[in-house]
């Protein structure tokens, strides 16, 4: 099949049932794996060229609502009538059953299934040790820094932190991603703060601009050094990748009791 992703996680989907051969195309932002690189490039993917979609006559196009804004490429694609599935993961389980939405559409449903199952062994593996962990620091996760953006509890990321034992502080705030005044963190005090700022490479996420803030100098986070630099592909995106970034959030928060995971 003739397949396009227009987001860096449907790109990640195809590379865990190993479809990733049947990509024609990709959005800029697609970076995994490696051999996925050299593919035609459609634009930013909240900016997709969609007259250069229609002319590759893809058999399905893959969305995703998880990325905000990304309505306006789907009803582009209903308007031309380009084959697509659409999407709109909200937690772990609901990444599993994307594989298999995406098997189906590709005619590998059994492989999808067994890919799928081995997603969802791992996660229990992670949980039935963190099940056993009685200290669980508190996580602030920071998505964007100015303002302030955090996951709220309906979201891979506040599992992603029970998983590895820990908790995210606005786990009990029903959104999945909420605006949140600097007051509130200062309130709640995390142990940990995690920034992972979407779309921002790296290198360029700076602690010190945490430091700075008013009043955070004296958060337990700041005065014990404990800002994490997380990256973004492995804690942003929902894919079967979260699992690399699950691995490496719980190592560092309990390296003992994570010590042999997977």
């Amino acid at each position: 099949m003739k397949v396009i992703s227009i987001c860096p996680s449907n790109t990640e989907l195809c590379a865990y049932l190993g479809i990733e051969s049947d990509l024609i195309a990709i959005d800029d932002y697609s970076d995994y794996p490696d051999t996925v690189t050299s593919l035609p490039r459609l634009g930013p993917d909240l900016s997709i060229n969609m007259d250069l979609v229609e002319e590759l006559k893809p058999d399905i196009v893959l969305a995703s609502l998880s990325v905000p804004g990304m309505e306006k490429n789907v009803e582009e694609l209903k308007k031309r009538g380009i084959p697509h599935i659409t999407l709109n993961p909200q937690s772990l389980q609901d990444i599993a059953a994307d594989l298999v939405t995406l098997g189906e559409a590709v005619g590998i449903r059994e492989r999808a299934e067994e890919r799928a199952a081995y997603f969802l062994d791992a996660i229990q593996k992670f949980k039935d040790i963190s099940e056993t962990i009685e200290y669980r620091p508190s996580l602030y996760w920071e998505w964007w820094p100015n303002p302030l953006f955090s996951p709220g509890g309906i979201n891979w990321l506040t599992e992603i932190s029970r998983l590895a034992g820990g908790y995210n502080i606005f786990e009990d705030i029903e959104l999945a991603s909420i605006q949140i005044p600097s007051e509130d963190v200062i309130r709640r005090n995390p142990d940990y703060i995690c920034l992972a700022w979407v779309g921002v490479p790296l290198k360029r996420i700076n602690p010190a601009v945490v430091k700075k803030r008013h009043g955070w100098s004296h958060l337990s986070a700041v005065a014990e050094d404990k800002i994490l630099i997380m990256e973004e592909p492995l804690y942003c995106r929902p894919s079967p990748r979260l699992l690399e970034g699950v691995e490496k959030l719980a190592k560092l928060l309990h390296p003992n009791e994570f010590a042999h995971i997977l």
